[in-house]
């Protein structure tokens, strides 16, 4: 063979290897931004365990974050475990969890014993269970791993377990944060924001369901409320109630002289809404526009740690509400600071129990 023509074939040979290794090394670099790109991306995606499978939030909630072919994903975050705990004794809750566990469980959620297994799982925490009474002792554990929490309607089933559970967050210094959906609907939003300059004045209504283990508001009124308080803020200083089988008035009265009311319905047609009066205007309110603008302010908080309500906010819903249920006994008017400070009295030692049992 001619030295000329072997020294083509080796030459044409070499740069075939090199084309090879050229070739290999690119592959093994995308390959490895891939993962990278890949690890970076669940390390920034929000781990979600879910506390209560005995509400329709639970499925909702976990189909809005985790389903990401469906229109309403929000990204961000993903519901990895649950704990399908619920109401003891509310047979409208208990007889949910078979099909709320099974609905998860299509998403891929895997489903833990407890919520001390949940909180070493996740990275954040929805507390679901549709029973507040039970939402003091399932939150306990999230608040002392340092998870931050959002604690589906009611926070509680007494205003007590309210103050109990703001003040156990504080001292483990974890985020908190409580709302109904109604809270995050576009036009209270708007009034909230100035689009009628200074509120006056608000009336709303919502449905009115009552559950005789808690506080007549707290079961189902709070969506109502919540609008109201949206949009009057949290100093409202007294309350009475007119209250009849299937309807409900609550007048509050707030700084400044302002009225705010609340209509709750038992019999005719679901609905939400009301209306704002304003310095520059008057504009309806408290429309229902899913659980999505909800859940986006959820997964901000988690990322942050700052709620989107204030403590201060939350609580005197709360007191409100329970002001009302005296009124509705009394047949008086009812203070809030009366009700704060008989509340805050009998949390004290509740919240020492507390502490003390976590420390033993």
């Amino acid at each position: 063979m001619h030295p000329t023509y072997q020294w083509t074939i080796r030459r044409r040979s070499a740069m075939s290897n090199m084309k090879w290794i050229t070739n290999a090394v690119c592959g093994l670099a995308i390959s490895f931004l891939w993962i990278f790109a890949n690890v970076a991306y669940s390390q920034d995606e929000i781990r979600v365990g879910i506390i209560g499978l005995d509400t329709s939030h639970a499925p909702a909630f976990t189909r809005l974050l985790n389903a990401a072919d469906d229109p309403e994903w929000i990204s961000g975050a993903k519901v990895v475990a649950a704990v399908p705990q619920g109401s003891h004794d509310i047979e409208s809750s208990v007889s949910r969890v078979p099909e709320y566990t099974t609905a998860v469980k299509k998403y891929g959620v895997k489903i833990v014993d407890t919520v001390e297994i949940l909180v070493e799982q996740v990275d954040a925490v929805l507390l679901e269970s549709n029973d507040g009474r039970v939402h003091l002792e399932q939150v306990v554990p999230v608040l002392a791993a340092g998870r931050p929490v959002f604690i589906d309607k009611p926070i509680a089933g007494s205003l007590v377990d309210t103050l109990v559970i703001f003040t156990l967050a504080d001292y483990f210094k974890t985020p908190v944060f409580s709302s109904s959906s109604l809270r995050f609907s576009s036009t209270t939003t708007a009034v909230r924001d100035g689009a009628i300059g200074e509120v006056l004045g608000c009336d709303t209504f919502s449905p009115c369901l009552l559950e005789k283990t808690h506080p007549d508001l707290f079961w189902y009124g709070i969506h109502g409320i919540e609008s109201l308080f949206t949009v009057m803020g949290s100093e409202c200083k007294s309350v009475i109630r007119t209250s009849t089988k299937e309807f409900d008035q609550v007048t509050g009265v707030w700084s400044g002289g302002r009225i705010g009311t609340f209509r709750g319905m038992r019999q005719g047609k679901r609905a939400y809404g009301g209306t704002a009066f304003g310095t520059k205007g008057v504009m309806s309110v408290g429309n229902n526009d899913g659980y999505r603008p909800l859940l986006i302010e959820i997964i901000s908080f988690f990322k942050t740690g700052k709620s989107p309500v204030s403590i201060e906010e939350t609580t005197a819903i709360y007191a409100f509400m329970e002001a009302a249920d005296q009124s509705k006994q009394s047949q008086k008017r009812v203070t809030i600071a009366d009700v704060l400070k008989k509340a805050s009295q009998a949390a004290k030692p509740i919240v020492a129990r507390q502490i003390a049992g976590l420390k033993k």
